[in-house]
């Protein structure tokens, strides 16, 4: 049974955007939230794809694939084996979260396309978070500045810095290492897989540079950080979730 209820008063949804009365969407005051919210997360911005239905309880079910083929072969088959294997419909839920980016181009399409599909059939609001910050939460607490390295290919990293709280304390960027972490101090905890590709590099610039252990298949820790979206009302429409790009897609020139 979902753990959705409440008194669709007003047209509008928890993001302030329109949206048809009778439509589903709940405006920001009008959804109270009971045990247990329900929520199906989207993970493909890396090679390392994943898929979690988690819960106030925790995470109660899960897939992971790594592929340098795209995710578009298992995510949807996954959602309904997860779903099915907890006896729900996609109607159960409360709701839908996927990561926005930055990442892999093709990754996000397929990423946010499906979690649309699933969300517009089911009548549920979604939440859109990027990846950097899902990372920043998973190395909350590891020193007083955490920073999140996603590669960008090209020798380049996705990058975000966080406080030892896990909050943003700036805005994503895009760039070399060398950029992005030079003018580092004090004790830093680095995290995501460009911070493993680059791990050199970075111990040769930053004095006191950590490197903890985190999980890098993102649907779980994504489904926890969407669970309190959705208690603050800030889910949307489908329709409104958009990518987090930081640079232009590179097109390759066809050989002649």
């Amino acid at each position: 049974m979902a753990g959705v209820w409440g008194i669709f008063e007003a047209g509008t949804v928890g993001s302030g955007s329109g949206a048809p009365r009778g439509s589903g969407f709940a405006a920001v005051g009008t959804v109270e939230y009971k045990l247990p919210v329900q929520i199906l997360a989207v993970d493909t911005t890396t090679p390392r794809g994943s898929l979690a239905v988690v819960t106030d309880q925790g995470v109660v079910a899960e897939s992971r694939s790594t592929t340098q083929e795209g995710h578009s072969g298992w995510l949807l088959s996954a959602a309904d084996a997860a779903l099915r294997g907890l006896g729900l419909e996609a109607r159960d839920l409360d709701g839908f979260a996927v990561t926005v980016g930055p990442g892999s181009f093709t990754g996000l399409r397929v990423g946010i396309s499906s979690v649309q599909g699933l969300a517009l059939g089911a009548g549920k609001p979604c939440v859109g978070v990027p990846s950097l910050d899902v990372l920043g939460r998973a190395g909350a607490g590891r020193a007083p500045t955490v920073v999140t390295l996603v590669d960008a290919q090209r020798g380049e990293v996705f990058g975000g810095v966080y406080d030892g709280e896990g909050r943003s304390a700036g805005e994503p960027r895009v760039g070399t290492v060398e950029s992005l972490v030079a003018d580092l101090e004090d004790e830093v905890a680095f995290v995501g897989d460009g911070a493993l590709r680059y791990r050199a590099e970075i111990e040769a610039l930053v004095a006191r540079a950590r490197f903890p252990e985190v999980d890098l298949f993102l649907a779980a820790g994504l489904g926890r950080v969407a669970l309190e979206a959705l208690r603050e009302g800030r889910g949307c429409p489908p329709g409104e979730l958009r990518p987090l790009y930081l640079r232009a897609p590179h097109i390759r020139k066809p050989r002649r």
